[in-house]
C-alpha cells in the first residue's frame, strides 16, 4: 500500500506540470517558463496567502475589464477610442501596400468618362469571417505611397466610329495596373470597366459595339477575372449611388458596431413584408455641384407615401434599393438611396442660363422701347450679380451686351428663383423632380465641389455651413468694389487655387448655390448639419470606391465558415455573437481561474499528506479522507 504514494505524487507531479504547459499556451511565447521537478512542487503548493492573492488579482482584472472594455462610464473612453481607430483607419493610412502579403487582394475599376479614362486599382485583406462587416477596401499605393491611379485621353466614345480600337485604348491602363499587382494574383483580381456620361449620350448600337470589342479582346490580352458583365455603361442613378456609398464607406457609416457617440436612425427595411424596423448608424447624404449639373442623394430610411400614382411611377427611377451585405438574408445593410441629377443646374451652366436669359430680355426690350441699353460700355445693363463696378460683356459678337456690376446679394437671389423652375407640388425641388421628406432634425449631409469652392475659395468658410453666416459674408464680397478684390487676390489673400473667374463669378454663385440649397432642396435657414468640403479624412472619395465595394459584395462568403451563415439565420438577435460576447469572456476567464485555484488547493492537501508520511520514523496510521475504515498499519 505504501508503495502507491510515490506513484501517487508522481501522477500528481505530472498532471501539475501538464496544467502549467497548458497555461503557459496561453500567454506570449516571450512569458513561457520551463520548471524542473525539484522546483514545481514549491511552485504549485503556494501558501494560503499566495492563493488569496491570487484570487483577488483575478478579480482585479475581471473589473478592469468590465470597466474599460464594457463599461458605460466615464472609462468608456477606451471603447471610444477603439471606435475612432475603427472608423478613421482606412483613409489615413498612407502606407505603401505590401505586396508580398499572400492574403491580400486586388481590384480594378476602370472610369471611362466623357473627357477621358482613368485606371483605380484597390486592396483589401482576407475577410475576417464576420458576415456583419464589409471588406476593408483600401485604393492602392506605390512604395512612394502614391495612389496607383492612370489617366489617358480622350474619352472612350471618341472611338465610337472605330469601336474595333477601343480595346487597344484601354490597354496602357491595364498594363499600368498589371504591372502593381503580383503576377500570381492577376486570375483572381475582378477588373470593372464602367462607362458614364460620354458614352450615354451615344447611340445604344455605338455604346455594344465598343463594349463588344472590351468583351472580346480583354481576356485574350490579360489574365485578370473578367466576364461579360463587368463592363457596361451606369446610369447616373447608379454613379450617384456608388458615390455615396462611397463616402459612406469612408466615414464609418457602414460599421453598425454599437455606439453611445454615434447618432442613429430607425430604418423600416426596404422589401419586408413586416416591415422589420431596426436602429442603426445614420448615414451621411450627399451634394454635389458641377459645372454642368447638381446631384443629391441621400438614405430614404422609413417608406414614402405619394400624392398620387403618377408620382410613385417616377419615384421608382429615383429611389435604389441594394443590399450591401455578403448575406442576402439578412437587413442589417439594406438600403433604399434617393438619387437625382439635374442637368444645366451646375454653376457655370446656371450663369450661361441667366447670361442668355438677360441677352433675350435686354433686347426685346431695346426693340419695345426704341432704347439702346447695353449695347455699348456707356450704357451698361446694371447686374445684381456681378461685383460692384465690374464691366463684363456677354454674348456673340453680333448679340453683345455690356454688364456693370453692381453687387447686390438679395437682389440677385430673387432674379435667379425662376431658374430654379420650382413648382408648388409636394415633395418637389429643383424642375419640379420628386424628392422624398428629409428628416432635418436627424439628418446630416456633405457638401462637395461648388458648395466648397462658393464657401470657401474666398469667402474662407468651408467645414461647417452655416447659412447666416454666409449670407453675410456673400452680402459682404458683392458689395466689395472690384478693384478692392483684385488688390486682395493680388496679395494671396483667397484660396491658393482660386483664379480671377472665380472673383468675376463669386457672387453669381454665391447667390445660386444658396438658392438650390435652401429654395430649391428646401433645406431650412437654420440647418446646422451640413458640412462643406473638398476631401473626407483629407483624401478625394470616387465613385469608384463604391462601385467595387458594391460589385464585390458577395466575395466574404469565400471566408466565412458555413456554420456562422447558418447560425446567423436563427432567431436570435443579429447583433448577438459568441465571439464578441464581453461577458461571456469574462465568464469563461473566471471559471479557468476558479477551476486552477481548486485543483491547486488540492495539490496543497497531497502535499501536506506526503510531508506528513515522510517525517514519520516508524509506523503511522494512514486514514482514508472521507471514508470509515479501520486502521492500516503500515510498514516503511
Amino acid at each position: 500500500m505504501i508503495s502507491a504514494c510515490p506513484v501517487n505524487l508522481f501522477t500528481t507531479l505530472l498532471l501539475g506540470l501538464k496544467v502549467t504547459s497548458v497555461i503557459s499556451c496561453l500567454f506570449p511565447a516571450s512569458w513561457h517558463f520551463s520548471l524542473s521537478p525539484v522546483v514545481l512542487p514549491r511552485f504549485l503548493l503556494p501558501s494560503f496567502r499566495q492563493l488569496l492573492l491570487l484570487g483577488l488579482l483575478a478579480g482585479v482584472m475581471g473589473l478592469l475589464y468590465l470597466l474599460l472594455v464594457t463599461g458605460k462610464g466615464q472609462y468608456s473612453w477606451l471603447r471610444e477610442d477603439r471606435h475612432l481607430h475603427t472608423r478613421l483607419g482606412r483613409v489615413p493610412d498612407m502606407e505603401a501596400t505590401d505586396t508580398n502579403n499572400p492574403n491580400l487582394n486586388y481590384g480594378l475599376v476602370v472610369d471611362c468618362g466623357s473627357s477621358g479614362s482613368r485606371v483605380f486599382v484597390y486592396t483589401w485583406p482576407r475577410h475576417n469571417g464576420n458576415p456583419h462587416e464589409l471588406l476593408d477596401i483600401k485604393q492602392m499605393r506605390d512604395k512612394n505611397r502614391k495612389p496607383v491611379v492612370m489617366k489617358i485621353k480622350p474619352g472612350i466614345s471618341e472611338y465610337a466610329s472605330t469601336p474595333d480600337k477601343a480595346s487597344d485604348y484601354i490597354s496602357p491602363l491595364l498594363s499600368f495596373a498589371a504591372q502593381h499587382i503580383p503576377k500570381n494574383k492577376h486570375q483572381e483580381t475582378p477588373l470593372y470597366i464602367l462607362c458614364t456620361a460620354g458614352m450615354r449620350v451615344l447611340p445604344e448600337s455605338q455604346q455594344e459595339a465598343l463594349l463588344e470589342d472590351l468583351r472580346t479582346d480583354i481576356p485574350v490580352n490579360f489574365n485578370f477575372l473578367f466576364s461579360d458583365s463587368h463592363v457596361e455603361v451606369i446610369s447616373g442613378k447608379q454613379e450617384g449611388v456608388y458615390a455615396w456609398i462611397g463616402i459612406n464607406f469612408v466615414l464609418g457609416r457602414f460599421n453598425h458596431v454599437e455606439d453611445e457617440h454615434e447618432a442613429v436612425v430607425e430604418v423600416q427595411v426596404p422589401g419586408s413584408d413586416q416591415q422589420e424596423t431596426l436602429v442603426r448608424k445614420r448615414t451621411a447624404g450627399v451634394l454635389d455641384m458641377g459645372g454642368v449639373s447638381t446631384q443629391i442623394a441621400y438614405e430614404v430610411p422609413k417608406t414614402v407615401s405619394f400624392a398620387s400614382p403618377q408620382q410613385e411611377e417616377i419615384a421608382k427611377n429615383l429611389l435604389a434599393e441594394f443590399n450591401l451585405g455578403c448575406d442576402a438574408h439578412r437587413t442589417e445593410h439594406v438600403y433604399r438611396v434617393y438619387v437625382s441629377t439635374f442637368l444645366g443646374f451646375g454653376g457655370n451652366a446656371a450663369r450661361q442660363r441667366y447670361e442668355e436669359n438677360l441677352i433675350s430680355t435686354t433686347q426685346i426690350r431695346n426693340k419695345l422701347l426704341g432704347q439702346h441699353q447695353g449695347e455699348s460700355a456707356d450704357s451698361p445693363i446694371l447686374d445684381p450679380c456681378l461685383p460692384a463696378d465690374l464691366q463684363d460683356e456677354v454674348g456673340p459678337q453680333e448679340q453683345r451686351v455690356h454688364l456693370r456690376g453692381t453687387g447686390d446679394f438679395d437682389r440677385c437671389r430673387l432674379l435667379l428663383q425662376p431658374f430654379l423652375n420650382h413648382t408648388n407640388d409636394t415633395n418637389t425641388s429643383l424642375n419640379g423632380v420628386y424628392q422624398p421628406p428629409i428628416d432635418f432634425t436627424n439628418s446630416q449631409f456633405y457638401g462637395f465641389s461648388e458648395f466648397y469652392y462658393c464657401t470657401e475659395d474666398v469667402l474662407r468658410m468651408g467645414g461647417d455651413y452655416n447659412s447666416s453666416k454666409y449670407s453675410n459674408a456673400a452680402k459682404s464680397y458683392c458689395a466689395t468694389q472690384w478693384k478692392t478684390l483684385k488688390e486682395r487676390f493680388d496679395r494671396g489673400l483667397y484660396a491658393s487655387h482660386a483664379d480671377q473667374h472665380r472673383l468675376k463669378y463669386q457672387c453669381f454663385k454665391s447667390a445660386w448655390m444658396y438658392e438650390v440649397l435652401h429654395s430649391g432642396f428646401a433645406f431650412p435657414a437654420v440647418y446646422e448639419n451640413l458640412r462643406t468640403a473638398l476631401l473626407v479624412y483629407d483624401k478625394e472619395v470616387q465613385w469608384t470606391l463604391g462601385a467595387i465595394l458594391y460589385r464585390t459584395r458577395f466575395l466574404p462568403l469565400r471566408d466565412i465558415p458555413q456554420e456562422s451563415l447558418k447560425g446567423s439565420h436563427s432567431h436570435w438577435h443579429h447583433s448577438f455573437s459568441f465571439m464578441n460576447n464581453h461577458y461571456l469572456f469574462l465568464a469563461c476567464f473566471l471559471v479557468v481561474v476558479l477551476s486552477i485555484l481548486l485543483y491547486l488547493l488540492r495539490l496543497r492537501r497531497i502535499h501536506k499528506r506526503s510531508t506528513l508520511l515522510h517525517s514519520a520514523s516508524g509506523s503511522v496510521q494512514w486514514l482514508e479522507e472521507g471514508l470509515g475504515s479501520p486502521d492500516l498499519t503500515v510498514t516503511l
